[in-house]
Order: C-alpha cells, then structure tokens, then sequence
C-alpha cells in the first residue's frame, strides 16, 4: 500500500458524516508507518479506544471505515481468531462493528467482524509481529498467499459495509 495523506484519509470515509471524518484523530505518525508492509492501515482513537479506523486501497481508491470495538483489555482472556488474517490471540481478538453506508447505516444497520485488537493483520500475516507460540497455524500456503487471502477478506468485510454484495 502507498503513503496516504491525513487530507486523502478523511475524503475516504465511506461510512460516517464528513463532519464525523474531519474530527476523528488521524495517526499523527503515517510517515513513519511501514507502507510497504500494509495492506490496510488501522488504529484505535487514543482518545475513545472504542473507536477505530481502517483504510485500504481497493480498485485504486482509498476505502475508509469508522469502526467500534471492545475497549483494549476488556475482551475476555481467551483464545480467539481474527476473521481477516487468521491469527489466534489470547485475548487480542475482538468484535469490530462498521455502520453500513448510507441509508442502511443511518437507520442503524451495522457489519460486525472479529479482528486482530490493534488492527496489524498485514504485520501478522508478513511475520514483521508475533503474538508467540500457536498464533499462526501450520498451512500449507506461501506469504502471498496468505496475504492474497487477508486481502479478500477485508474486501469482502468493506463489500458488506458499502452495500455492494
């Protein structure tokens, strides 16, 4: 994935107000994020750590969600699977819920999926982070191939929050 601009960032909300994408904190750090390792960039609002963001570039745009998820440390310590990169936590999976674009989400409509805590599936999936033993299953697959997987996945999860499936 490119470098993405803070400005790039908010005009990619797909799922908020533009009023709502111009007050969410935006990382203050994306020059140092490690682009090339990231399929998506997400983070949690260090000022309501229930709120949390991802962005992806899908068919050349960047695609961006407002999501909500348990607060860090309040999920349950016990093992789970985040449903984009298939890594296993003892406790550092949780629930993340997306409004549904448009109409659907202003009537209250939501996508909900279980997700690595602080969002660095693209580190997982490339071994740049471990969670330690049995995080990862034995498969058969390469990197990419894992990576190609975790990239439809999030594809999948984005074509449910905008409506297109």
């Amino acid at each position: 994935m490119e470098s993405l601009t803070e400005q790039e960032i908010r005009a990619a909300f797909v799922n908020c107000t533009k009023g709502e994408a111009k007050r969410l904190s935006v990382p203050r750090d994306l020059a140092d994020r490690p682009w090339d390792d990231l399929d998506y960039l997400g983070w949690r609002d260090p000022q309501a750590p229930d709120r949390a963001y991802l962005v992806t570039v899908l068919e050349g745009r960047p695609t961006a969600l407002a999501l909500r998820g348990s607060t860090v440390g309040s999920w349950q310590a016990r093992r789970g699977m985040c449903s984009m990169c298939l890594t296993t936590h003892s406790g550092g999976v949780c629930l993340m819920v997306a409004p549904r674009a448009g109409r659907a989400g202003q009537q209250g409509n939501s996508v909900g999926a279980y997700m690595c805590d602080d969002l660095a599936c693209s580190l997982y999936v490339r071994g740049k982070r471990d969670v330690g033993p049995g995080a990862r299953l034995h498969e058969t697959l390469t990197v990419d191939e894992k990576i190609q997987r975790m990239v439809t996945n999030l594809a999948a999860f984005v074509a449910k929050v905008t409506g297109a499936v």
